[in-house]
């Protein structure tokens, strides 16, 4: 059936009415960055409203029992269990903190379990950030990594963003403004080395100023995409940033004696063939209203790229003993393979979330 081309402003509206939900994670979001040593960016601390909400360190609250858990509100009797990952472990697109996945696997389990979700984070992300509240943690009893897209969607920047330490959320921007900072030391009243040869008085000092002048473009608007990107080795080098940091999560749970598990989450486009009438519609908004990280998935989104990406991670668990879980195809044995769960490519709504912790808990009590 035809779609009605969108304007950016219907589309974003248009997203709102089909998931009323996301206009509040755009509002969580969208405050303006956060910025931290180590991961660069985390959410912000003690967020409070209907949807979503954060304890004194950006982590979401889990409900567990009569409740709430998190990082800073570990409960004091029982040890924790932690699911790691991006933004569909933090919960985008829940209608609140009860129906996460953390949150839902306390219900199936009645264990509690926190939720370590980053938004934006990649793989290595999730390790550095477990490493810096590693010392909160007394007793774990299992982590489940529920991971693996945004460090494959992220792995599609521009071969000119790219570090030896990989690609990561705010590539473009982290280059850009700590560029403006060599540019200050430039022009700074006291310089040395060869800075000091180059001064030319105040007319050198000038013509910087105007050469600052210049452009009026907004750096926030600029688009991103992955059409350049070799997708071979694109798949290649994010299964290998997955693997290595399962590798490091070992290292890091070994003195905890936590059982580690690996889940690849699940992108809409892999786990089935098709989409329902209402997915097809928030689909099409989403698509006519695109941020940068939404381009980057034109490349992998064919059903081909799923199975050199899983079984590269798979391959590596095995060598490792973690056990290892693709979501795609545990929903693909699911009574509600054909309902509507997904809000956009990769994150659910609450019945989405409800089985996709159903499937883990029935997957690790029964390994």
């Amino acid at each position: 059936m035809p779609t009605a081309a969108l304007s950016h402003e219907a589309a974003v509206q248009e997203v709102y009415r089909l998931t009323p939900q996301i206009r509040e994670y755009d509002e969580f979001m969208y405050l303006g960055v956060r910025w931290l040593p180590y991961t660069m960016f985390f959410h912000h601390p003690n967020y409070r409203s209907e949807v979503i909400n954060t304890d004194a360190f950006g982590f979401r609250l889990s409900r567990y029992r009569d409740t709430q858990v998190s990082v800073a509100q570990l409960p004091a009797d029982a040890p924790v269990n932690i699911l790691v990952g991006g933004s569909t472990t933090l919960g985008t697109g829940a209608s609140t903190d009860d129906w996460t996945v953390a949150s839902r696997l306390s219900a199936h389990s009645d264990a509690p379990w926190i939720n370590f979700g980053g938004r934006g984070y990649n793989a290595v992300q999730e390790v550095v950030m477990f490493l810096m509240h590693q010392h909160r943690f007394q007793a774990i009893q299992n982590v489940v990594v529920f991971s693996g897209m945004n460090t494959l969607t992220l792995e599609g920047l521009p071969d000119e963003l790219a570090t030896e330490h990989g690609r990561y959320y705010y590539s473009y921007e982290y280059d850009h403004y700590m560029g403006k900072y060599n540019d200050d030391l430039k022009r700074r009243t006291n310089t040395y080395a060869s800075e000091l040869d180059k001064r030319g008085g105040w007319l050198s000092r000038f013509k910087h100023y105007l050469d600052g002048q210049v452009s009026h473009e907004n750096p926030a608007d600029k688009i991103i995409d992955d059409r350049a990107t070799d997708n071979a080795q694109r798949l290649e080098r994010a299964a290998w940033v997955v693997s290595n940091a399962l590798k490091q999560w070992q290292q890091l749970l070994a003195p905890f004696n936590a059982r580690l598990t690996f889940v690849l989450q699940p992108m809409a486009y892999w786990t089935r063939d098709f989409l329902t009438e209402d997915e097809e519609a928030v689909f099409h908004a989403i698509d006519s209203c695109p941020n940068n990280f939404w381009r980057l998935f034109s490349q992998i989104l064919r059903p081909e790229n799923h199975a050199p990406f899983a079984s590269a991670i798979e391959r590596e668990c095995r060598r490792l003993g973690i056990d290892f879980f693709d979501m795609n195809l545990m929903y693909r044995h699911s009574p509600l393979l054909s309902q509507t769960v997904f809000v956009d490519r990769v994150h659910f709504n609450d019945a989405g979330y409800d089985e996709a912790a159903r499937l883990i808990h029935h997957h690790l009590i029964t390994q």
